[in-house]
């Protein structure tokens, strides 16, 4: 495996003195946030767009420290009812990312809204009241499989493999059979980016889900859930309060192991390879109490202590 950091984890830091850290922590390479939800602080989309000269200019960036660049990462809503330019922006990122020969684009699946005429997004939990099944059903076969059918031809043409979408709430591809259920209507240009913090606050294990989930990941990040207990006991997992106000909620991101320790992501990485994954753990920081390096560098430090990086050489002996 490889160990690297989405760029926003370091948001707050000019390009250059993000690239020197990550080659100080000894880290592989970075995944590059490129819009969507994100402002995108190094990466100017519309100029690498355009510009050979800009896309050359920030390879090499990266090469002359001894980095790669993991991956672009559109996170955002590419279905939004009204906000067409996140669709854009991940159209534009897939273009981009086979101009700089990235094989693998981060997104989310997008959550479009619950018919014709709605102006939000909406996002199905139950089964009941029983027009949810109705919402479901307009989502997918109106919505989700046209997209994303244009979507991975798109990613075809441009010479990406992969497109890593990740486990999310408030998207419709949120869990292991929602994104078995898209790739196989799809294809296999269609793949998980499993993240264990947002299964965490729903319930899942993550565990498991690495083993079900199997050639199916096409990228990981790396991120810790605080679980609240005594909030989450009267308020449940449920949960829509401030993110800034850690001690109200019932669950947070976290620096990885102040959540869960170091023997529960030493049994990650493992239930990863037994799955079949071999690829990036991209450390996404978005723990609001500690600082955005300290808590990198920590996170880095626990994550090089456990993950597997040399290939397996056991045989066994002839008797």
């Amino acid at each position: 495996m490889k160990l690297g950091f989405v760029s926003d984890s370091l948001g707050g830091m000019k390009f250059d003195e993000l690239l020197d850290h990550a080659a100080r922590m000894g880290v592989d390479g970075v995944e590059v946030n490129t819009g969507g939800w994100s402002t995108a602080p190094h990466f100017n989309l519309k100029d690498m767009k355009a510009s050979a000269q800009a896309r050359k200019s920030f390879q090499k960036s990266f090469s002359d420290r001894g980095l790669e660049i993991i991956s672009l990462n559109a996170n955002g809503n590419p279905l939004h009812p009204t906000q067409t330019e996140q669709g854009e922006c991940l159209k534009d990122t897939i273009r981009v990312a086979g101009e700089l020969g990235i094989k693998t684009v981060c997104t989310m699946s997008g959550l479009p809204a619950g018919s014709d005429g709605d102006l939000m997004p909406n996002w199905v939990v139950s089964s009941w009241p029983p027009e949810t099944q109705a919402i479901l059903n307009y989502q997918w076969e109106k919505k989700l499989l046209p997209f994303w059918t244009e979507m991975a031809a798109l990613a075809k043409s441009c010479g990406v493999e992969r497109i890593a979408l990740e486990l999310h709430g408030n998207q419709c591809v949120y869990n292991v059979p929602s994104l078995l259920k898209l790739r196989d209507m799809v294809g296999p240009t269609i793949g998980a980016n499993l993240d264990p913090s947002h299964l965490f606050w729903m319930g899942a294990d993550p565990l498991i889900a690495a083993e079900r989930l199997g050639q199916a990941i096409y990228h990981v990040h790396a991120k810790d859930t605080f679980l609240n207990a005594p909030v989450q006991a009267t308020t449940s997992l449920l949960e829509n309060g401030s993110l800034t106000d850690i001690p109200a909620r019932s669950w947070s991101y976290i620096t990885l192991g102040f959540g869960h320790g170091e023997e529960w992501w030493r049994q990650f990485c493992y239930r990863l390879k037994m799955g079949g994954y071999d690829g990036w753990l991209s450390i996404e920081h978005e723990d609001v109490l500690l600082n955005s390096l300290e808590g990198l560098e920590k996170s880095v430090t626990l994550l090089k202590s456990v993950m597997p990086t040399a290939a397996p050489d056991f045989k066994l002996q002839a008797i």
